[in-house]
């Protein structure tokens, strides 16, 4: 095989890109992050919810660990970065958020 078509087929089973894609999550870890998620405001828990069903296991490794970092927020500021109202720091948890507002 070719390396075009060895990259192309990578890139069709999702192994290409720029940012290694980690495998689909342990069903112990899906399950703490669905818990972790669970918050006090009634639509953290719809978008996050939902987000974690849509994305979270076409997330990459990076992608988790600020997914991480967002659950440790309190629930109004995290509401206030998912809703546009309070500034992410830029990188990875813009990024991320960006991701969680399209689900």
């Amino acid at each position: 095989m070719r390396n075009e078509e060895r990259g192309a087929r990578n890139e069709k089973n999702g192994k290409g890109g720029n940012a290694p894609r980690s495998p689909i999550p342990d069903p112990a870890i899906l399950q703490r992050v669905r818990w972790r998620a669970r918050r006090g405001l009634l639509e953290l828990d719809i978008v996050l919810g939902r987000f974690i069903e849509a994305q979270y296991e076409h997330l990459d490794e990076t992608e988790r660990m600020a997914f991480e970092v967002l659950l440790d927020m309190p629930d109004n500021p995290l509401w206030d970065m998912i809703s546009g109202r309070l500034e992410a720091s830029p990188g990875e948890q813009q990024a991320l958020l960006e991701k969680i507002r399209a689900v």
